[in-house]
Formats: C-alpha cells, sequence, structure tokens
C-alpha cells in the first residue's frame, strides 16, 4: 500500500456532510468553515507574548482544522479566518483585527496558514490522519509552511519598511528558532487528537452496525 493514496480520501467532515443533497451539503461547508475560522481565532488568544512575533496555539488550530475539513474547506477556513482579522473583527492574536495588521511583521504567517491548511488536508486526503507516525509527518511538514511566508515578510516589515538592519541570523533568531519546539509539540498533540478521532468513529461505527 502506498503511503500517498492516489485518490482523496474521506476526511472527518466529509462524515458530516454525507449523505445529503447538494444544497444541505453547500450549507454544511460553510458552517465547518465558520467553525474552522472560529476554532482558529479561539487558540490564537493563547499567547506567549515575544516581539516581534508572538508564540500563539494558532499552528495547532491551522493544521487541525485542515486535516479534520480537507484541503479546499481547510484553506477556505484559513482565508476566511484571514479576512474577518483584516475587516476589523477581534480574531489575530491579543484580540486584535484591522487592515493594519498587513503591516505587522507577523502577518506574513497568516497568510502561510492557509496553505499550511491546504497542506494537512492534502495529506489527510490521503490518509495520512488515520495513522500517529503519518499524520505527525504530514503535521511537521504543513506546520512548517507558515515559515516560509512568515519569515521573508518578517524580514520585509522590519527592514525595509520600519528601516532596521536585521542580518540573518537575526531574523531566524526572531522568527524561526524560538518556534521550531513548540511546532513540534503542537504537531505531535494534532497527530494524537486527529487519528484518536477515527478511532473513536469506527468504534461509533461497529457500535451502529450491531
Amino acid at each position: 500500500m502506498s503511503l500517498v493514496a492516489p485518490v482523496r480520501r474521506p476526511v472527518l467532515a466529509d462524515l458530516i456532510t454525507r449523505p445529503s443533497g447538494r444544497a444541505r451539503a453547500v450549507a454544511l461547508d460553510a458552517a465547518l468553515v465558520l467553525v474552522g475560522a472560529a476554532f482558529v481565532a479561539a487558540l490564537a488568544q493563547l499567547e506567549v507574548p515575544l516581539w516581534p512575533v508572538p508564540v500563539t496555539g494558532q499552528t495547532l488550530g491551522v493544521v487541525v482544522v485542515g486535516a479534520a475539513l480537507g484541503a479546499r474547506r481547510g484553506a477556505a477556513a484559513l482565508l476566511t479566518y484571514l479576512f474577518a482579522g483584516l475587516a476589523g473583527l477581534p480574531v489575530f492574536a491579543g484580540f486584535t483585527g484591522s487592515i493594519a495588521a498587513v503591516a505587522k511583521p507577523s502577518f506574513g504567517f497568516v497568510i502561510g496558514f492557509v496553505v499550511a491548511a491546504f497542506a494537512a488536508g492534502w495529506f489527510a486526503e490521503r490518509a495520512w490522519d488515520r495513522r500517529p507516525v503519518l499524520a505527525f509527518a504530514g503535521f511537521v511538514l504543513a506546520s512548517a509552511i507558515p515559515f516560509v511566508f512568515g519569515v521573508p515578510y518578517m524580514a520585509f516589515i522590519l527592514n525595509v519598511v520600519g528601516g532596521g538592519s536585521y542580518g540573518v541570523a537575526e531574523i531566524l533568531s526572531f522568527g524561526l528558532w524560538p518556534f521550531v519546539v513548540g511546532g513540534l509539540v503542537k504537531a505531535a498533540l494534532a497527530a494524537v487528537l486527529i487519528p484518536a478521532a477515527w478511532v473513536a468513529v469506527r468504534a461509533a461505527e461497529g457500535s451502529a452496525r450491531r
């Protein structure tokens, strides 16, 4: 059996949306997207203040939402979260939100969350989320994506917009190294929660058949 299934496998959210008519399925998808965005917003408030980027629970929320909802719904949830914050809703860390967030050093990570959720969902759609070891590997890879966006964005804001002169070592000390251990812990937690949810689902389905 290949570790990467060639076709899309169901994710946890698919168990909620099937079987249903098209209109009901669209409504359920929209509701799941909103719940996913709200979940990330809640975890964003679990914050350890650091400058210029705080440590939050957002990454855990991103990978859990992506894995549970799947690639498209997961990305839609994080896009909803991003635009809700830009519209002024207090969904970003510290109960903040406004268009001014684009000038913050941390905003690039929020952009990266959209891609990270899609990646976590993509791995889940290949059944990586059913087994803790594969789930952990997929979630670590997904958790790394926000740094691809966030670190260069942070450097641009600090050095170009803010007129700083921070070198590569300093930028990494601000936006990467403080988050590595926490990121691994959050990926491990998600790799326990999602496979455990599948175990519970299978147990419930088995009981229903008896």
